[in-house]
């Protein structure tokens, strides 16, 4: 390759080898040398959406008071203080937008026969739109979600339109309660009102859908039979390729290939654990799933950097909830998480359930320093993407879908400025911050979404009189 006369390689580059494909990382040699050249990621914001289902502890009036969730200032440089829900991500704050106090009304009960309850929250979130009970909960009908509208403009010259995964137990328990069809609880994106998408629960079965692992299960066990990487099969051109890159493009392929083996050693270590004859803390679990929620989560969010490092994808989704009454004592909370939430609101009470949910958002320090530190064109993944984490339901003890978390994370191409919290007026609808949201990442032609009733600006203006959240102590 002779980078000098302009030739490069294409962002589209693939490694190909029996039974495996895989992709490049953005390389410098992808730029053509001596021409005007601009950055095609410019073009398109990354999004990745994760649902938490239970709510969180400043969803009720106490716990508002107390700032759990929305920060005691409006606008810049809000203090995240020792109990707040956010401070295990504190590094990540100039990425940070807080919304705090909007609804999710669409998951309320609008006729007697409709009730309140965890077996729609799932599907609300992204869609905002009301859940449609029907006879004998055969039948579907919602809303496109925002992640398949963005699929829909900037995912489609991908392999991947979109990637949709939990770390969920793939189980209905009790997610199709009242009538309700199951979908309602278990699929966060939806590609039409009646299409609900199904979610990957098992990272080897991600993997190797980003990687093309195996052109069938025999394939694909003898290459675990045999413990050969997926680098294994493209060793002839990695290493052509290397010698003709230079030397930050060889760093980045190094990285980059220590990540995806990595990766294969921790999904092995986790199967080959699951299929000792131990005892497993979740026995009808596949073995692929891990019986450590924190590991599962962590190596679902690993997997979603190398798709969107690689431009496989632009858009993932990650129900990111926890397992029927699963308990996580790294807490330092013994309590099961569900029955935690139903904190009858009493503060010892809130407080458990808060210092849960806490452990449970640190998880994700790991993925945004990843995202962080990956570099393409001279900014991180985290400048050039949105990840937006939020729940449809406000105080679980109540069941009810009033003042709900939403975090965006990232500067999403400009888009997002980041270090600011924003309260909305009561009775605003999550679905006026997602309006605004995906009108300033390309989406210009967008008038509303959901029960979107409105604009609802995420920005704060400079000289603006920094105000005191309502609920202040």
């Amino acid at each position: 390759m002779n980078f000098i006369t302009g030739k490069h390689l294409s962002r589209r580059t693939f490694l190909h080898g029996t039974s495996a494909s895989v992709a490049l990382p953005f390389l410098d040699a992808m730029v053509p040398a001596g021409r005007v050249w601009r950055d095609p990621a410019e073009a398109f914001t990354r999004l990745i959406c994760l649902e938490e289902d239970l709510g969180h502890a400043g969803g009720n009036a106490w716990g508002d008071s107390q700032h759990l969730f929305g920060p005691a200032k409006i606008g810049r440089d809000f203090e995240l203080g020792e109990r707040h829900q956010l401070k295990l991500l504190e590094a990540y704050r100039e990425y940070m937008t807080i919304v705090s106090n909007t609804d999710c009304r669409m998951g309320e009960p609008y006729r007697p026969e409709e009730v309140a309850a965890h077996s729609k929250e799932t599907s609300l979130f992204l869609t905002q739109s009301h859940a449609l009970l029907k006879s004998g909960g055969s039948e579907v009908f919602l809303g496109k979600s925002l992640d398949q509208l963005h699929a829909d403009r900037f995912g489609q010259d991908t392999p991947l339109p979109s990637l949709e995964l939990t770390t969920g137990d793939d189980a209905p328990g009790g997610g199709c309660e009242y009538g309700y069809h199951c979908a309602y609880s278990q699929a966060l994106s939806w590609a039409s009102p009646t299409q609900p998408l199904p979610a990957i629960s098992e990272p080897r079965a991600v993997f190797e859908q980003l990687f093309g692992t195996g052109d069938s299960p025999a394939d694909r066990a003898n290459r675990l039979r045999t413990n050969v990487s997926v680098l294994d099969y493209v060793a002839t051109n990695l290493a052509r390729l290397k010698r003709e890159l230079g030397a930050t493009d060889r760093r980045v392929l190094d990285e980059f290939t220590t990540d995806i083996r990595e990766l294969e050693r921790r999904i092995d270590l986790v199967e080959a654990q699951n299929s000792s004859g131990e005892e497993r803390e979740l026995p009808q679990a596949p073995s692929g799933i891990p019986d450590s929620w924190a590991e599962h989560v962590e190596l679902m969010l690993d997997l979603q950097v190398l798709a969107l490092q690689t431009d496989i994808t632009r858009v993932s989704t990650l129900k990111f909830t926890g397992r029927t009454n699963a308990s996580f004592p790294e807490s330092g909370v013994s309590k099961d998480w569900h029955n935690a939430s139903h904190h009858g609101n009493v503060p010892q009470n809130i407080m458990d359930f808060h210092t849960i949910n806490m452990w449970r958002m640190g998880r994700m320090t790991q993925f945004l320093e990843k995202m962080k530190n990956t570099v393409e064109a001279g900014a991180s993944l985290l400048d050039k993407s949105v990840v937006m984490w939020g729940s449809s339901m406000g105080d679980p003890n109540l069941h009810n879908h009033l003042k709900c978390p939403l975090l965006l994370i990232g500067h999403g191409n400009g888009a997002l400025e980041g270090n600011l919290h924003l309260r909305a007026p009561d009775g605003t609808p999550m679905a006026n911050a997602f309006l605004s949201l995906m009108q300033s990442i390309g989406h210009d032609d967008l008038e509303n979404f959901g029960d979107s009733t409105g604009e609802f600006p995420l920005t704060f203006a400079r000289g603006s009189v920094v105000a005191a959240a309502d609920g202040a102590a």
